[in-house]
């Protein structure tokens, strides 16, 4: 069990900064390499795909304004439109405006590296100060991933290797849990990947309803020197990531901190990962085709997400 000295050491002796030289925001991405992705396509054998994302609820989750307009050649501000446009009063529209909160513990979003700083500093030795109020982030947004990323997904079944239907709030997930994971599903997380942890906490949340608190099952700070060591460029989880309590008082959410400050590993919050385990499962495969598409905000430290998981 790492001290809390190990821990802040962390930032230290797993990061990358420089490894991708000085200019590089996308930290552990650069695992996926085009070898890596073609190595994604092939772990497609039965072409099922299953959405590893909650749904986003109107209007607990986001704020949503529905216009609706039954023929388009009534709306405001039709009469500065080509005279066409009035001949045809056949079609009609709807359209929307969102505006949503992604970060937090309920939606499917990636973290890109800028959403967390340590000391007053982001991923690469770069200032807080490149974020602003107005612009956002200009250094590691999610923009940096805007050529998608598809690479080989895992799913690490811990509360199935740990014969569950769950773990308990506040209990954490270890190295020895990740690797008798792989040993009972077959599977070993090679460079590249993407590894979805799954605690059960989305058996709970389809069950139960979403659970308040600040206190959950997730990664451990232990497995932080195992994902450095496996070079795996994407983590998620059925919950937030870090286990709730972290177990040190300096430090309360080492895996996002050390992991988007230090490493650049970027992080899949949120996911619901029962219909993935469920296939993976009856297929008695578990590692498959990941892809994840952010949507291109510019200067924004994340995304909401939908990512697909094709076996």
């Amino acid at each position: 069990m790492p001290t809390q000295d190990d821990v802040l050491g962390y930032f230290d002796t797993l990061s990358n900064w420089g490894r991708w030289g000085d200019e590089d925001q996308l930290g552990t991405l650069n695992h996926i390499t085009d070898d890596v992705r073609l190595a994604a396509a092939r772990a497609v054998r039965h072409g099922r795909s299953v959405s590893c994302a909650w749904e986003v609820a109107v209007p607990k989750d986001m704020e949503l304004s529905t216009t609706t307009c039954p023929c388009a050649a009534d709306m405001p501000g039709a009469e500065n439109m080509p005279p066409a446009f009035h001949a045809d009063r056949r079609w009609g529209f709807s359209s929307e405006r969102i505006g949503i909160t992604f970060h937090g513990n309920t939606l499917t979003h990636i973290d890109s590296p800028c959403h967390i700083f340590w000391d007053g500093t982001m991923y690469n030795g770069r200032s807080h100060s490149l974020v602003e109020a107005a612009t956002g982030s200009a250094w590691a947004a999610v923009t940096a991933a805007a050529n998608g990323i598809i690479t080989r997904g895992v799913l690490l079944d811990v509360a199935g290797a740990r014969d569950v239907p769950w773990l308990e709030p506040g209990q954490g997930v270890f190295p020895d849990d990740l690797e008798e994971a792989e040993r009972r599903q077959g599977v070993r997380v090679r460079p590249g990947d993407a590894v979805l942890l799954r605690t059960g906490y989305g058996r709970v949340r389809h069950e139960a309803g979403e659970a308040s608190g600040f206190t959950q099952a997730g990664w451990h700070a232990s497995c932080l020197p195992w994902l450095r060591e496996r070079d795996v460029a994407l983590i998620g989880a059925d919950t937030p990531q870090d286990v709730q309590p972290s177990g040190y008082d300096d430090v309360l959410m080492p895996v996002h901190a050390v992991s988007l400050v230090a490493m650049g590993l970027w992080l899949l919050d949120n996911c619901d990962l029962e219909a993935c385990a469920a296939t993976a499962a009856g297929l008695g495969q578990w590692d498959f085709h990941l892809a994840v598409a952010p949507v291109r905000f510019a200067g924004t430290s994340g995304s909401p997400v939908n990512p697909i998981a094709t076996f």
